[in-house]
């Protein structure tokens, strides 16, 4: 006869993340003891971890916070990565993006490798990641860590579905006198997804791409040679609409582009940054 509860089960799955089946037979070789059960399905999930190398983990969640440093502030994001959206809106799982983050923070980790590197309470983040996939029994991947620094930096974080955890996340870092206007400008970013802040910031090569392209579609289209350069320039600004974000038009208020609305506020457009779960 079983020496442990219905309790026991959900208090331990709760505690895991580990399916039903997993933590009865850890809870029958423990004899019931459910801290010896948690060091077994922890056992059993490292040794799969090799196995779960080659899944593909495309669910997850952003976690991100705002810091003042020194006469600054700044913005830090971790990306971390689940197989399936249902680990990946665990409390566990949670609580894990949560103390990967906060050892980011700390240690002022600027990408994967060095917040991997970093400590979470007297353990390695990567042996701290590695310790719950075991137990989640998932792959879990720390994917992106941002850190933007800026006088003045806005936060937007999105959920793109209600019972999921923030998928989105952005950062717009603006002077002082744009911090009103940078929310709007971070809504926008999450929405649209701009690829540059200026358009002079697309590499000479990617516009030279485009010019080639719409001037070889000007030729097939039949144009006079003489007006081909203004159809060029006109289809050239119509891409850096796509993809510069000072150049698009505002979400809220397509009458006006995101630059002119920030130098309207009286503010000045500096950095941004979005990360988007399971996006290169």
């Amino acid at each position: 006869m079983a020496n442990y509860t219905a309790n026991d089960i959900k208090d331990l799955r709760d505690a895991t993340g580990a399916g039903m089946l997993d933590v009865k037979k850890a809870l029958d070789e423990a004899a019931g003891d459910v801290a010896k059960a948690t060091e077994i399905i922890r056992v059993k999930g490292l040794k799969g971890v090799e196995k779960r190398e080659g899944r593909d983990t495309k669910e997850g969640i952003v976690c991100a916070k705002v810091v003042t440093e020194e006469s600054d502030e700044v913005g830090y994001l971790v990306e971390l990565n689940s197989e399936t959206d249902f680990v990946a809106k665990s409390q566990k799982f949670i609580d894990l993006g949560n103390a990967v983050l906060d050892a980011a923070i700390e240690s002022k980790a600027d990408s994967v490798q060095s917040a991997l590197e970093s400590d979470a309470n007297g353990e390695k983040v990567e042996d701290l990641i590695n310790n719950n996939a075991a137990v989640l029994g998932e792959k879990v991947v720390l994917n992106s860590v941002i850190r933007l620094q800026a006088p003045a930096v806005t936060l937007y974080l999105h959920k793109t579905a209600k019972d999921l955890p923030p998928s989105v996340g952005v950062f717009v870092g603006t002077d002082a006198a744009g911090k009103d206007a940078a929310k709007d400008v971070a809504q926008h970013v999450a929405a649209l997804a701009p690829k540059y802040l200026l358009s002079s910031d697309v590499p000479g090569e990617t516009v030279e791409a485009e010019k080639r392209v719409a001037t070889e579609i000007a030729q097939n289209e039949g144009k006079p040679e003489q007006i081909i350069p203004k159809i060029v320039e006109g289809r050239l600004k119509a891409f850096y609409k796509d993809v510069v974000l000072s150049d698009q038009p505002l979400a809220k208020d397509p009458s006006i582009t995101v630059g002119q609305f920030v130098e309207k506020a009286g503010g000045k457009l500096i950095s941004f940054k979005r990360v988007r779960v399971g996006q290169e």
